[in-house]
């Protein structure tokens, strides 16, 4: 750096960025995306060589160690994903990156894509060679036209340097990827109503089972994982997945990315070790805006659950949210304090997932429709009957048509976020 030339600023939403102690976002604002040389520079395809010195059973070993679960909301077991793809006698086997970012909220994936489009690719082709897996796919939310132009230059680039196509490294390893941009719409984030889009179909979900690790895309067998839990592959088979499993809790392994956003001081995407507190996260990021107090937080985006003030001491970590009745999901922490009008936030939710139905089952087409309305009486205070009915047809609403605990925040006791109508 000359003298007196001021430091290159961090990528826009990443205020760690630099940090030493990051895993999955250390790269990010210290490589060129556009080179895979910079790539390279910063240890990357360093794990692609120590997965083909493993061999397929020995990556596969070493991710079932790591106890690494997926990031994508449900925390399947990666291990047991791949081993079942890996083992399946049917082929071809395909590979499926999930970039379909569409929960509100989120924007973990891109940041990533944008900054690291490399890593991504690498990862992918340690899964493919460790599952049998000869293409693959990866599924970009057509939101995105940054990380698009990224991503199709990486890809360029990496089969240019025989790091994707055949034989890649000189290896007996067959493996490419081919970008698909999706159309808008949210459903085509549940892993089956992707696999109907890539293959010319309306997005809607097929019934399960049969699943993907048995038919899946072109009812074959193919694994599907998310962007953040692809890039922690490339850890696991560098350091071993049994040194991985010592960061964070015994049952939730690794780090995980949250994106925080709304009235706090430093919003931007933030990487801990599971283990952290919500109230910790909210204090790295600099806390509330002028210090005001927290009206509500809402985890794991709009399809995850508000906190009041006073649950915000709950630990990140997949076996103690779920016991809290909450969920991580994809990562969002919205936070909202005194200044904000909750209840059109949550109007503003019901009508997204009212729009956003595929309308492929009754309960939730009809159900989403009745919930929206629900709502807008409340926010209007005309109940209809009485307070306590309107939440009790709320809960009854997100029984029938499983709709989110968000939009459906308002059946929690008056003590709680309903007092706020």
């Amino acid at each position: 750096m000359a003298s007196g030339e001021a430091p290159a600023p961090p990528p826009p939403g990443v205020p760690q960025a630099g940090r030493p102690d990051l895993r999955l976002l250390r790269r990010v604002g210290q490589v060129d995306p556009l080179s895979l040389d910079s790539y390279r520079a910063h240890g990357g395809y360093g794990a692609l060589r120590a997965a083909f010195d493993l061999g397929p059973a020995g990556v596969l070993r070493e991710v079932t160690d790591s106890k690494l679960l997926g990031r994508g909301g449900a925390a399947f077991p990666t291990g047991r994903k791949w081993e079942a793809v890996a083992r399946n006698p049917r082929r071809p086997h395909y590979l499926i990156c999930n970039a379909d970012e569409s929960e509100p909220g989120t924007f973990k994936d891109r940041i990533i894509l944008e900054h690291d489009p490399f890593a991504v690719i690498e990862a992918m082709t340690i899964a493919g060679f460790a599952t049998g897996c000869e293409r693959g796919y990866l599924y970009l939310r057509g939101e995105y036209p940054l990380a698009w132009e990224r991503l199709v230059e990486a890809v360029v680039q990496a089969r240019a340097r025989g790091y994707l196509g055949q034989q890649i490294l000189g290896t007996e390893c067959n493996f490419d990827i081919e970008l698909r941009k999706g159309a808008g719409a949210y459903i085509c984030g549940e892993e089956t109503a992707l696999f109907n889009s890539i293959e010319g179909y309306r997005g809607e979900p097929r019934n399960k089972p049969p699943f993907p690790v048995d038919a899946g895309l072109f009812r074959r067998p193919t694994v599907v994982n998310n962007v953040e839990t692809l890039i922690n592959v490339l850890d696991i088979v560098v350091e071993g997945g049994l040194r991985y499993a010592e960061i964070g809790t015994a049952a939730s392994t690794g780090t995980r990315l949250f994106c925080l956003s709304g009235r706090v001081v430093g919003p931007g995407l933030y990487e801990v070790p599971f283990g952290t507190r919500l109230s910790e996260l909210l204090e790295m990021a600099g806390g509330v805006i002028d210090g005001r107090p927290v009206r509500a937080v809402l985890l794991g985006g709009a399809a995850g659950r508000f906190h009041t003030a006073d649950e915000l001491d709950v630990e990140l970590s997949f076996e103690a949210t779920r016991e809290a009745g909450t969920t991580m999901g994809s990562g969002v922490v919205m936070v909202l304090d005194d200044t904000v009008d909750l209840p059109a936030i949550l109007r503003r939710i019901a009508a997204f997932f009212r729009d956003e139905s595929c309308g492929q089952c009754v309960p939730c087409r009809v159900g989403t429709v009745r919930q929206e309305e629900a709502l807008a009486r409340l926010a209007h205070g005309r109940p209809r009957d009485s307070l306590a009915d309107e939440l009790a047809l709320l809960d009854e609403i997100k029984g029938r048509c499983g709709t989110p605990p968000s939009a459906a925040s308002a059946r929690r006791p008056p003590t709680r976020l309903s007092r706020h109508w």
